[in-house]
């Protein structure tokens, strides 16, 4: 039976390995850091919803990169 668990254990292990789904430590990182650094409240974030939503390209780029990269590729710097 303990065969079997570490069979599998190192089975899921290689599968893992192999399909990509760790990152490497830089893009985890970067991720990470980007996640930090917002510091919009929930408010500001809705308004630039509101914004990007009045133009079509921004609403859809806003559902693939995020309402901050979004906004900021069509209207410049956020305001707050």
């Amino acid at each position: 039976m303990k065969t079997l668990v570490v069979l599998v254990l190192w089975a899921l292990a290689a599968v893992c390995l192999s399909s990509g789904v760790f990152v490497e430590r830089d893009q985890a990182s970067t991720v990470v850091s980007q996640k930090r650094s917002g510091s919009l409240s929930l408010t500001q974030l809705e308004s630039l919803r509101e914004v990007c939503e009045a133009h079509l390209a921004c609403e859809d780029m806003m559902d693939t990169a995020g309402i901050i990269a979004a906004y900021t590729a069509y209207y410049g710097p956020i305001p707050y």
